[in-house]
């Protein structure tokens, strides 16, 4: 049992999310008395996030769902800079017009999650780029930059494992901490921010801002942080073989996105149901012990309500019918993943290892190549051995479409167009 009276800690104690904070009887105590706002900051390093931000929507979720009021932080300002945090190198340098743009499709996904709005509980989206560009710089050194030391700067693990491997740790990368902890004493001042969460990596530079409210005359600030995830099996959260889980539907579709839930491995199920889903605990225990063939009943589950929080009901509903339909029917569900090739194109015939790659089922000709001597790869449910078919107006189905598949389990329509 959750040792954390408040509803808001008890609930991300019981479902897995917290790895560490700054004092759990402090934040318990605050929590239970008080409407109470916290923030998570996202870098707009591209138009969308991945799954791997997930973890840190679903807090600000539960933030709100128990009453509270949960910040999303654009880095629009810091974002100029880059988090160095556990990188091997330098990020690279965005201009304000991509920063911009990037926060604009990133926006997107906030409000499947968060009821935004002007009341005490409503969830607000700020951008720190409102304070840190007209920042006078030898002011800020003046005021801030004296509060820090850079002997403790280099002790976090961020910063010594660069270090360590003798790669380059640039100033404007290590100004990234300083600007961090400002932002968090800048939120406390506008919009009386008490805690920042984030991932465990992000532990020093959230600890830099409470050490600098505490110099700047705050009341006291809070951290916590949740677990950096992976898979049973080691790999990435929001990563796949094929690329990032991105969240925006115009860069992955609701289809391939509950595809990549339906393919979690069953040691991480339940961690995953406590995470991604809204359900309550008891049925998720329910559905965690089902064994056997039914495990792929309870994956079902869990990519249709990850699927349904972030692309609404409606489309989890389509995305686990197409794959009902594809997988245990046989049948051609016309919303699958879908790429459009020219006609004339298709009846002239065009190479297979051109449409694989074409269809974002291989990186190059040369993984094509290696797909199809594998013997992985079919048109219209017939297995492909020769690398120098081509495929033309004649494989064309009775439903308009041609369906190309890669194994059992990823499939795209070619739409002649």
């Amino acid at each position: 049992m959750s040792a954390f009276k408040s509803e808001f800690l008890h609930t991300l104690s019981m479902r897995g999310f917290i790895h560490q904070t700054s004092d759990d009887a402090g934040l318990d105590a605050l929590f239970a008395k008080e409407t109470v706002s916290a923030y998570i900051g996202f870098d707009p390093t591209a138009s969308s996030l991945h799954a791997g931000s997930l973890l840190q929507i679903m807090m600000l979720h539960w933030m709100q769902k128990t009453g509270h009021r949960p910040v999303a932080l654009m880095g629009g300002g810091t974002g100029m800079v880059g988090d160095p945090s556990f990188k091997d190198e330098a990020r690279k340098l965005m201009t304000p017009e991509t920063i911009q743009s990037n926060i604009d499709g990133i926006k997107q996904v906030f409000s499947n999650y968060l009821n935004f709005g002007d009341g005490s509980q409503d969830a607000l989206m700020v951008n720190n780029a409102e304070w840190l560009l007209p920042l006078n710089y030898l002011e800020f050194l003046r005021d801030v930059g004296q509060h820090f030391s850079v002997n403790r700067m280099l002790s976090f693990d961020s910063v010594k494992q660069r270090l360590d491997r003798e790669q380059s740790l640039s100033f404007l990368e290590f100004n990234y901490m300083i600007l961090q902890a400002y932002d968090f004493v800048e939120l406390n001042k506008r919009y009386g921010l008490r805690l920042q969460m984030g991932g465990s990596d992000q532990w020093g530079n959230i600890v830099n801002g409470i050490d600098l409210g505490h110099r700047l005359g705050t009341p006291q600030l809070y951290a916590l942080t949740s677990p950096l995830l992976t898979t049973s099996s080691g790999a990435k959260m929001g990563k796949s073989l094929n690329g990032a889980i991105w969240l925006n539907a115009d860069l992955l579709s609701p289809y391939d996105f509950w595809q990549y839930w339906r393919n979690t491995e069953d040691a991480d199920v339940e961690r995953f149901l406590k995470l991604y889903t809204t359900l309550p605990l008891d049925e998720i225990t329910r559905l965690a012990s089902l064994g056997g063939a039914e495990i792929n009943e309870t994956k079902k589950v869990l990519a249709t309500e990850i699927t349904a929080l972030l692309h609404g009901r409606q489309a989890a509903d389509e995305a686990a019918e197409t794959a009902r339909k594809t997988f245990e029917e046989g049948a051609l569900a016309t919303n699958l993943p879908s790429v459009e090739v020219a006609t004339g194109e298709l009846e002239d015939g065009i190479g297979i290892l051109t449409l694989l790659v074409k269809a974002g089922l291989a990186s190059s000709n040369g993984e094509a190549r290696r797909h199809i001597q594998g013997g992985a790869v079919r048109v219209n449910d017939a297995s492909i051995s020769d690398e120098k078919a081509q495929i033309g107006a004649s494989e064309i189905t009775s439903d308009g479409v041609i369906k190309l598949s890669l194994g059992k389990k990823r499939h795209i329509l070619v739409k002649p167009v």
